[in-house]
């Protein structure tokens, strides 16, 4: 996963898309940069298929290009609004309709395995969306806004339709839940 690498647009990355340049190159350059960002969000939103979707958000920034302001950050801020909106349908899909899923053995938790196995098998990932999915619903997403999605705290607010102030706390609270659960897990005092 890419989530402690910055995903930076160049101004160059950019130019062609307000002007007459080349729109398939200023295009494929976002898409490189932005791509595994977006699909880090969409995977810690509880996406089914992230890629999938990561690929409608590039298809429905594409007829925008041409009329983005802000530059690279404008370009950031829209990739990550289509996002969340993808986000946002997808939940209210699931809820409408029943989830098929395939049956996975190393899922079934009606069977234990071993200490050794637990620590040999151990996947950081699964551990993380885990510790997010015991947050709030406020406070999952404005972690994976700030820091799977890197957007700076104004461009969160923006997003959440909330005040940067509103959404500092709501980081702070979000980081403290998380310190508590680490606690409670570890045993080890805080």
């Amino acid at each position: 996963m890419t989530w402690g690498r910055k995903t930076r647009l160049n101004s160059e990355d950019v130019s062609a898309s307000s002007g007459d340049g080349d729109r398939a190159s200023t295009f494929t350059a976002i898409y490189r940069s932005l791509s595994p960002a977006v699909a880090g969000y969409l995977r810690a939103g509880g996406v089914d298929d992230p890629e999938a979707v990561t690929h409608d958000v590039f298809l429905a920034l594409y007829p925008k290009l041409g009329s983005v302001h802000g530059g690279a950050e404008g370009i950031r801020v829209l990739v990550f609004s289509i996002a969340h909106a993808r986000l946002v349908d997808h939940h209210r899909r699931r809820g409408r309709a029943a989830a098929s899923v395939e049956y996975d053995p190393c899922r079934d938790h009606r069977l234990s395995a071993s200490a050794e196995d637990l620590v040999v098998d151990g996947d950081a990932e699964a551990d993380a969306l885990a510790m997010l999915a015991g947050l709030s619903a406020d406070h999952r997403e404005v972690l994976r806004l700030r820091i799977i999605a890197e957007l700076s705290v104004h461009e969160v607010a923006a997003i959440m339709q909330k005040s940067p102030a509103a959404i500092m706390q709501l980081q702070h609270r979000a980081l403290a839940s998380l310190r508590k659960q680490l606690t409670i897990e570890s045993g080890v005092p805080g």
